[in-house]
């Protein structure tokens, strides 16, 4: 991935854009070469004085990477021109430990193997912000509990709902993916090492034993096979990325059409800079939510791609592999930067209840059309009350008047319902079910499952 461009930093965090970059990347197949001698040492199938010398090596800002990159454009991957030359970094200070620099090993154990480490670094810092952000929707799903806003379906005013409630649906999606990113990572720790065609034949009698060293040394674990050609793995773990930046993406639908101009009942927060327009000075545009946005209208696409890319050839894939190297670090990137966005728009969220409260009569009170015809559905029956409260809903429409007005003035209502009970027919408090209920058992679980 590359260091620094000029829309980079919007998409994604300075912490992620390290976790993958050329110097990283590097780092990481080194790491795996290091580890490998040293593994190969302590099973005594090379001399024990060549992995001190190899490790020593092994430093990434001791290479070109610029001669490096070139040299992978014409070799295919870079693990052939990095191994090549480590020997010769190897060599110039110990010849014999030279010859035994990826001893066994294929370029997609070291590839493969350096990627499991920069995601596992992705991983650790997805987490924290996905707590992050988790705990501030449990803290603002409880605040907001109470407070009442127009719901909305088909992009329609529908029924009055919480506030929290909506917000502990983001909350409990924004759970479901923790929880499916944790498995997904933890499944995807596992080293590479098979050699060529993944019997493991380079490595001798004792591969099994130099694999399960070489897992141990890098804080992995060792798989079943080697799995060059079966990338289900990391198939899950795109799949899990995508579908948290899609409920990241949800959440920030949400927050943009409710800071629209004419709706205004949330904005997002306040700063110097943020969000401005270059010729409209009144302009604040929820650019958090766009950023969001962007990042889940790409996610399928990257998602799709690892998909494709499962149909790799025999026992080495040709075409489907390469694919994978800047797709999964691209939704990991995407997923930092709507991570950080989101954050920083829901921390300091602006609410504005009176406005909320505004728009639930801006319909002539048709949202409470619902519980009026429950209502008299006890006493007319349920298809009967729908059609006569459609038809009230038709006049007030016609009228530019309340529904309340008009129920409150037909006979054939108040014969049935009193003032009291249509007061709270009309009582926005009173028609949040058992909204209160349901943000704290989304609350809960959150809390429950946090780390110890």
């Amino acid at each position: 991935m590359q260091d620094a461009s000029l829309f980079v930093p919007l998409f994604a965090t300075a912490a992620m854009r390290e976790v993958f970059s050329d110097t990283a990347r590097l780092q990481a197949m080194l790491d795996f070469e290091s580890a490998l001698a040293g593994a190969q040492a302590a099973c005594g199938t090379i001399p024990v004085t060549a992995a001190p010398a190899i490790a020593r090596a092994c430093d990434a800002a001791r290479f070109d990477l610029r001669a490096l990159a070139q040299a992978t454009a014409l070799a295919g991957n870079a693990a052939i021109p990095l191994v090549r030359a480590l020997r010769n970094a190897v060599a110039a200070q110990d010849e014999q430990a030279a010859r035994h620099v990826h001893q066994g090993a294929t370029s997609q154990d070291c590839i493969d193997s350096g990627l499991v480490l920069q995601l596992q670094r992705a991983y650790a810092l997805l987490d924290v912000d996905v707590g992050r952000l988790g705990d501030t929707l449990c803290d603002l799903a409880v605040a907001q509990a109470a407070t009442v806003m127009p719901g909305r379906t088909l992009l329609q005013q529908a029924e009055p709902v919480s506030f929290g409630l909506k917000i502990a649906g983001w909350l409990d999606a924004l759970s479901r993916s923790r929880h499916r990113l944790r498995a997904a990572a933890h499944a995807v720790n596992v080293i590479q090492c098979g050699g060529a065609t993944g019997s493991l034949a380079a490595f001798g009698a004792r591969g099994l034993e130099v694999a399960a060293a070489l897992a141990q040394t890098l804080g992995a674990a060792l798989p079943t096979l080697p799995w060059h050609s079966q990338r289900d793995r990391l198939v899950d773990l795109g799949g899990a990325l995508a579908i948290l930046i899609g409920s990241l993406g949800k959440m920030a639908r949400d927050v943009a059409l409710l800071a629209q101009t004419e709706v205004g009942e949330v904005a997002e927060p306040l700063a110097p800079g943020r969000g401005g327009s270059s010729v409209l000075p009144h302009k604040q545009n929820p650019i958090g939510c766009a950023v969001a946005l962007a990042a889940a209208a790409q996610a399928p696409g990257l998602q799709a791609t690892l998909l494709g890319a499962m149909t790799q050839e025999h026992e080495r894939g040709l075409g489907g592999w390469h694919a994978e190297w800047e797709t999964l670090p691209r939704l990991c990137l995407l997923a930092s930067g709507a991570l950080a966005q989101m954050n920083e728009v829901l921390a300091g969220l602006r609410v504005n209840p009176a406005r909320m409260r505004e728009n639930l009569a801006a319909d002539g009170g048709l949202m409470f059309a619902p519980a009026l015809a429950q209502a008299l559905a006890v006493h007319w029956g349920a298809g009967a009350a729908h059609d006569r409260v459609t038809e009230w809903c038709r006049i007030a429409q016609r009228e530019g008047c309340q529904l309340r007005e008009i129920a409150g003035r037909l006979e054939e209502v108040t014969r049935v319902l009193d003032a009291a009970t249509l007061d709270a027919v009309f009582d926005p408090e009173a028609q949040l079910g058992l909204a209160a209920a349901l943000i704290a058992r989304a609350a809960d679980a959150w809390r429950a499952a946090q780390p110890a």
